[in-house]
């Protein structure tokens, strides 16, 4: 690779932006007409569920319309997202873009549109990219002119093709992996939720308010914080919290096995959290809600699954006022309602429950190390 020529991304494809929304034009023969945003734009594919329009002019659509072989780059966003885009194939007759992506197009007869999309997305592109960025808290952004001097490694144009046919049928293979990872996961959370059905379903069961039946961890940990790590709640669960308790630290609530918690700015999308018997007991932000069944009356991990399945949310859902940032404290929670089976019934059911976590572990574990894999793929391809 190091007798491959290396060129300034500028000296051999023409880099334009795209339309300005809200811009101001005086013609009057104005066209609706497909556009693309940042949204549109991931990493390697196209999503398109979802295409806006704009009015343009003639000359504004026969400047920014989209050609096949089109590659499209974004100009920021998280860290890891630097260097984001893929091809145009055109997927619509007409469609132009905005002025937050790049449109970059390439002599057919000199490059390959997919192998310099690979290209920016292994490695070596996102550490041009992440090392040039314009970067603010946790987002980062490119100009033209840094995505002008990118330095394209140019193999012959054969080369370029083989390159990117072998890396391709490499991403699908990871793509099956992930995907039959992900169908494992899925297959887990609906047996856990069929075991929340059938426990509900077998014997007697009652319908109670949650008020009467959990009971709210109000007080902080105290001067103990320090022995303690700082935990959260996310969409997958328990997980590490990304902030330091600062000096309110002696107001974080303890989470000790048996704690339900979940972020109430958060609930309704399932940020909801379980310390069960065999993780380390920790603290979390005061602003958490955290909650545990009343004794004889309900078991926590039972509660916890049924929290996260359909029946918590459509009950989550029903206490919902429509505000875009729900806050759902306890006093909310606790005026929902529950259809609670008898305790030994629900302790059969948190048993088989319990069985599962270890059968989820080794699945994100497997899937994490999946995850791994296209930077590896591409690090190897474009070692410089």
């Amino acid at each position: 690779m190091t007798s491959w020529s290396i060129h300034p991304l500028e000296d051999v494809a023409e880099i334009a932006a795209g339309i300005t929304l809200g811009r101001k034009t005086s013609e009057t023969d104005l066209i609706e007409v497909p556009y693309l945003r940042v949204a549109n734009v991931q990493d390697g594919f196209l999503s398109l569920s979802d295409v806006k329009t704009v009015r343009a002019t003639r000359n504004e659509i026969k400047k920014w319309a989209l050609q096949d072989g089109d590659l499209l780059l974004t100009e920021g966003g998280d860290l890891d997202k630097l260097g984001r885009g893929t091809c145009w194939r055109k997927q619509l007759p007409v469609c132009i873009h905005q002025n937050h992506i790049f449109r970059v197009r390439f002599a057919k007869d000199q490059y390959d549109p997919d192998y310099v999309a690979l290209q920016m997305a292994s490695p070596y592109g996102k550490e041009y990219f992440l090392a040039r960025a314009k970067k603010t808290t946790g987002i980062a952004t490119i100009n033209q002119q840094v995505l002008g001097a990118f330095p394209l490694i140019s193999p012959p144009l054969d080369e370029q093709r083989r390159i990117a046919e072998h890396l391709k049928s490499q991403m699908n293979e990871f793509e099956a992996a992930r995907h039959a990872a992900e169908t494992q996961a899925t297959e887990v959370s609906r047996l856990a939720n069929a075991l929340i059905y059938e426990s509900i379903r077998t014997g007697r069961s009652e319908r109670r308010s949650l008020g009467e039946v959990l009971q709210e961890v109000k007080s902080g940990i105290g001067e103990r914080w320090v022995d303690y790590p700082v935990l959260g709640a996310t969409r997958d669960g328990l997980a590490p919290a990304k902030e330091s308790p600062g000096k309110h630290a002696p107001k974080y609530k303890p989470i000790f096995p048996g704690t339900v918690f979940y972020n109430p700015m958060r609930i309704l999308i399932g940020s909801i959290a379980f310390v069960d018997d065999d993780d380390t007991a920790g603290i979390t932000s005061p602003d958490y809600v955290a909650l545990q069944g009343k004794a004889e009356t309900v078991d926590s991990r039972w509660f916890y699954y049924w929290l996260r399945s359909p029946l918590g949310a459509a009950c989550i859902n029903s206490l919902a006022r429509g505000a875009v940032r729900e806050r759902m404290l306890f006093n909310r929670l606790a005026e929902g309602e529950i259809e609670l089976p008898a305790l030994a019934e629900q302790q059969r059911a948190s048993a088989a429950l319990k069985e599962l976590k270890p059968l989820k572990r080794v699945l994100e574990g497997r899937l994490s190390e999946i995850e791994l894999l296209p930077p590896k793929i591409l690090s190897q391809a474009f070692e410089n």
